[in-house]
């Protein structure tokens, strides 16, 4: 019986090899491997003894030989196939080894030029592993070290038992299933890089994606949903799969999704800001001079619904900060930093998952994909990235809204932007006053706006609020419900084929009104 190893991840393969030895299996190995089984004192044959020629062309051609893969590729069920192969002098290969160049970790790395990416880009490492893969019923092919231990396990029982060596079909199925998923993998890596290289942003006629996995999950959005975390390959600044855990348990799938959609409304702010979200929706934001003037803002827009909830904030947590969070039950704290008494203090509660996430600012590529899964198949877009085209922005109303209504309106277009639609948002001084998310018509979520502003926020406190919507009012009946709720102001995108009854309506109270020509649907 014979093997061939030849690994880029050297993980664990001196030890696997010997065990393989000592079963009395021959192996044949490849440049760095070979040079490692050799400096352990194991026995090798090198691939150029084997195939009768030597490694050329910097050692891109060194397997691919019909020496080695009819030995990979013969299937040893049919004696044609095994008569072809005494003919020709040239002996089966049983277990393939083999995990490939790094690509990965060099397109990783800084300053990586296009050369040493393609030089990075393994030819023989596929080329057999899909040989070995494709014979499965005769030979088993090993690309991760995790499976050395149970390859290794059911060649000893075989041996007991039968007095040969074998591993199972049923194994080595399992073995081809994650080959083509390793390979599957490492192609697409290679064309998403080279797709950026060419900075090709159109959506390709077919569309594969790779993702590692960050963890498994105790479950999904409810418990009978089995759910894990992935990640995209490549570094993602400013996203949660960049943040380091310092306290609590394992993030949750509703965490994780909550957790997103706080930092994505974060990036919005470069100034001092506090974003607090439940259920995929901002329940509470601030932005002030400070933290701690930014926190009570959030905080106070909405005590309630905080509870549990999620808290991102764009500046370190300073002990001050920490001590007005530490009595409200959150589920998650992410921020770029934490003084050190702070991050003390916070750790105290066992069960808050506090994030630091340095990078907390840095946005999205703007050619970034947007996914959803619909049975049978995708919708893909890219990422919502704009706020606003100031150039685009028109007062359409009478009177022209004041510098503090434009700075507020502006504030609660960037949450409204990531409220769900039907969405509505009103703001005063840089806080928050009511959010109305996901109504099923624009007045519903308007007035729901106002209802939770009136259980949380004086009527003294309301007067002289701005309103922004994520789409066009169909009719003048928001504007009616903005005004006895003490708005003075609106944004909103326009092109409703009513907008005069809005505006009419506007002038008739007196409330300034802005179109931006853009609009902000969130499904």
């Amino acid at each position: 019986m014979r093997a061939l190893v030849s690994v880029s991840d050297k993980t664990g393969i001196v030890e696997f090899a010997k065990e393989l030895i000592d079963l009395g299996i021959e192996i044949i190995s490849t440049g760095g491997t070979y040079s490692k089984l050799k400096e352990a004192g194991l026995p090798a044959i090198e691939i150029s003894e084997l195939t009768g020629f030597p490694e050329c062309l910097d050692g891109r051609v060194k397997t691919l030989h019909p020496i080695v893969h009819a030995g990979l590729l013969a299937m040893r069920s049919k004696p044609d196939h095994m008569k072809q192969l005494e003919e020709l002098n040239i002996e089966t290969i049983d277990i393939v080894v083999v995990n490939l160049y790094p690509f990965k970790a060099t397109i990783l790395k800084d300053g990586v030029t296009r050369e040493e990416a393609v030089e990075n880009i393994d030819i023989g490492g596929p080329t057999m592993l899909r040989s070995a893969a494709k014979n499965y019923q005769d030979v088993a092919v090993v690309v991760d070290p995790t499976d050395y231990e149970a390859v290794v396990k059911e060649l000893k029982e075989s041996n007991e038992a039968k007095g040969t060596l074998e591993v199972t079909l049923d194994t080595k199925f399992y073995l081809m299933q994650k080959v083509f998923m390793h390979t599957s993998n490492y192609d697409t890596m290679i064309a998403d890089y080279l797709k950026k290289q060419r900075q090709d942003f159109d959506f390709p006629e077919t569309l594969t994606m790779t993702f590692e996995k960050v963890q498994d999950m105790r479950y999904g959005e409810n418990p009978h949903q089995k759910a894990a975390f992935y990640r995209e390959i490549g570094k993602k600044q400013g996203s949660i799969t960049d943040a380091v855990q310092l306290n609590g348990k394992e993030l949750s799938f509703n965490n994780i999704n909550d957790t997103n959609g706080a930092l994505e409304l974060l990036k919005e702010f470069t100034e001092t800001t506090v974003v607090a979200c439940k259920h995929g929706n901002p329940c509470g934001v601030g932005s002030a001079e400070n933290l701690l003037e930014a926190w009570n803002k959030a905080f106070s827009a909405d005590k309630v619904s905080i509870y549990g909830g999620i808290v991102v904030a764009n500046r370190e947590i300073t002990l001050e900060v920490a001590e007005e969070i530490k009595p409200v039950f959150l589920e998650v704290l992410v921020a770029p930093s934490y003084e050190k008494e702070a991050l003390e203090l916070l750790q105290t509660k066992k069960n808050l998952r506090i994030l630091e996430l340095k990078d907390i600012g840095v946005p999205q590529n703007e050619n970034a994909y947007d996914i959803k899964k619909v049975n049978g198949g995708l919708i893909v877009q890219t990422i919502d990235s704009k706020l606003l085209n100031q150039e685009e922005l028109k007062v359409v109303t009478e009177r022209k809204p004041t510098e503090k209504e434009m700075d507020d309106m502006l504030f609660a277009w960037k949450i409204v932007k990531f409220v769900k639609s039907n969405g509505i948002a009103i703001a005063k001084d840089k806080q928050s006053v009511g959010i109305g998310p996901g109504q099923v018509n624009r007045v519903w979520a308007t007035k729901q706006c106002f209802e939770h502003a009136d259980e949380l926020i004086d009527e003294e406190a309301k007067k002289g609020s701005v309103l922004a919507s994520d789409a066009y009012f169909p009719f003048d009946d928001s504007v009616e419900a903005a005004h006895q709720a003490g708005v003075t102001a609106i944004i909103q995108p326009g092109g409703s084929i009513r907008d005069e009854d809005s505006i009419k309506k506007c002038n008739e109270y007196g409330i300034a009104m802005v179109f931006t020509g853009m609009r902000h649907f969130k499904h």
